[in-house]
């Protein structure tokens, strides 16, 4: 039998900076603001693809605890930097307004290549996310229990959404950065596996047809990581509240632990088809929480609060076995509170009733993004 897994976690946020006056994005913001905020504190900050965005990770931790302090740590120096360019990081998955026509991306060998080989699907990127990390060091338990945590992908989905806006115009979407995204090859969820070997000689067959490098240009809405020991989720928006994003991260490896405690008993979660849990995933880019997911062991669509309890319950011992009930449990405040994406909607709706005019009610709701980004 194979050691137990660390359950190491790892978070990775991306923001979008913004001026502080115009509310817009800021397509050339300072060379050198991301090493002023290593000089602030010891950790992982980088650039992305475009440089209207900054890219913050925790060190791999014991707890969700952790990883939050670490992440509380990096938005204020992240804010607190911003600020003395007159700009401001906003935790939000698309930009209420920007033009995407108007992006630069960031001058980098490996970006470089993108532009160049995706052109407009590539330019038209202006979405951020939030990424997770468990460390599940065996390889072949790190595709066993891929195969089975995809079922989960659209209830954590739902439980992010912070995109409802693209071009100053409201997408109908919880989630249009999930649209946007899924334009790039190689997206949406992940193929199933028998082993790491069959996984591995996939990758072996683009990477020796020169049409990837390495795994890194898979980008499903979970992979496993080639730089890490990890199963990496990379499904969700990046949520306005850093509470809502440390809950769905604790979700996240309590799945992964209930399905290798199954494991230990001779038990398994079914494994659907991609075709059916791709109607979840459309649900919840869709409507969020509102209208509910498809429980395919009972085959109807469930209210979500309904479903949400469903797997408290499930991932009770192992929430408690990794410290992280009360981040689990919180989950029911997303419910109670609304995703980002029903706060932006909120704050247009307000501030048009108050007479604002379009433009400046979706400046209102960046301003709702700026405050909640960094309280």
């Amino acid at each position: 039998m194979t050691a137990a897994p660390s359950f190491t976690l790892g978070i990775e946020e991306e923001y979008l900076l913004v001026d502080r006056q115009s509310r817009d994005l800021v397509d050339n913001p300072p060379e050198d603001m991301i090493e002023q905020v290593k000089a602030r504190i010891e950790a992982d900050v980088m650039p992305e693809f475009l440089r209207s965005q900054i890219e913050v990770a925790t060190k791999p931790v014991r707890t969700v605890a952790e990883a939050g302090a670490e992440l509380r740590a990096l938005r204020r120096a992240v804010a607190e930097v911003a600020a003395g360019h007159g700009l401001a990081p906003i935790a939000a998955s698309t930009h209420p307004f920007a033009r995407w026509q108007a992006q630069k991306h960031t001058a980098r060998d490996r970006y470089e290549t993108l532009a160049r080989d995706m052109q407009t699907v590539a330019r038209r990127l202006v979405i951020c996310g939030m990424h997770v990390h468990v460390g599940i060091e065996d390889e072949n338990l790190r595709i066993d229990l891929l195969n089975q945590v995809s079922y989960f992908l659209p209830h954590l989905l739902a439980l992010s959404t912070s995109s409802p806006f693209w071009g100053g115009e409201d997408s109908g979407l919880m989630s249009y950065r999930v649209s946007v995204f899924d334009e790039v090859p190689r997206t949406g969820l992940p193929e199933h596996f028998a082993s790491w070997g069959e996984y591995k000689r996939h990758v072996d067959v683009l990477v020796a047809a020169g049409l990837i490098e390495d795994g890194t240009k898979l980008w499903w809405d979970a992979r496993p990581s080639s730089r890490f020991p990890t199963l990496e989720m990379r499904i969700t928006d990046i949520c306005t509240k850093l509470e809502h994003g440390l809950s769905i991260a604790a979700l996240y490896v309590c799945l992964l632990r209930m399905l290798w405690r199954l494991r230990g008993m001779n038990q398994r979660w079914r494994v659907y088809a991609n075709m059916l849990v791709n109607e979840n995933r459309w649900r919840a880019q869709r409507y969020g929480l509102d209208e509910g997911l498809v429980d395919f062991g009972k085959g109807q669509i469930v209210p979500y609060a309904d479903l949400l309890e469903e797997i408290i319950a499930l991932v009770r011992e192992d929430a408690d076995a990794l410290g992280c009930r009360a981040e689990v449990e919180a989950t029911r405040a997303i419910l109670a509170e609304g995703t980002s994406a029903h706060r932006q909607r909120q704050a247009f709706a307000a501030a048009t009733a108050a007479g604002a005019a379009r433009a400046d009610a979706l400046k209102a709701v960046v301003d709702g993004l700026i405050a909640e980004t960094i309280a």
